[in-house]
């Protein structure tokens, strides 16, 4: 009988500007998982934490940036050594802040909402961004 996973949860904005462009980050090379890969805001929800909570902090930490979560965008699924990921995407409006890269990013972009799909998101992120392209 095949082992099977525990499900974790993993949250990601798709992080609005004042003129509806949305914020891509990039991964720094150092980075354990998808280095020099292009993403979005977000992370792992620790135990206890509420999904909403842990994609503000997730944000404010990666991006310097107060958000807003203004929607739900859609969801996916990762295959990982350990667990099986489902990450939740949220629709979210930047209210206040500058952008400040943690030390997991090395560069950033506000990207318009046509360029997504060129944007240089990798693997089943890129999958989700044509899908959601698609759908709005």
């Amino acid at each position: 009988m095949p082992t099977i996973k525990p499900f974790a949860l993993a949250v990601k904005a798709l992080v609005a500007d004042e003129r509806g462009r949305i914020l891509a980050i990039r991964r720094s090379a150092e980075s354990n998982q998808f280095g020099g890969n292009w993403d979005l805001p977000g992370g792992k929800v620790d135990p206890g934490e509420s999904f909403d909570a842990a994609l503000l902090r997730e944000a404010a930490e990666e991006t310097g940036l107060d958000i807003a979560l203004t929607g739900v965008a859609g969801a996916i699924e990762y295959e990982c050594p350990t667990v099986r990921l489902a990450v939740l995407f949220m629709e979210a409006e930047a209210r206040s802040g500058q952008v400040r890269l943690s030390g997991e990013h090395d560069d950033y972009a506000w990207v318009e909402r046509s360029e997504l799909p060129e944007a240089g998101f990798a693997g089943q992120l890129r999958e989700f961004v044509l899908d959601y392209c698609r759908r709005r």
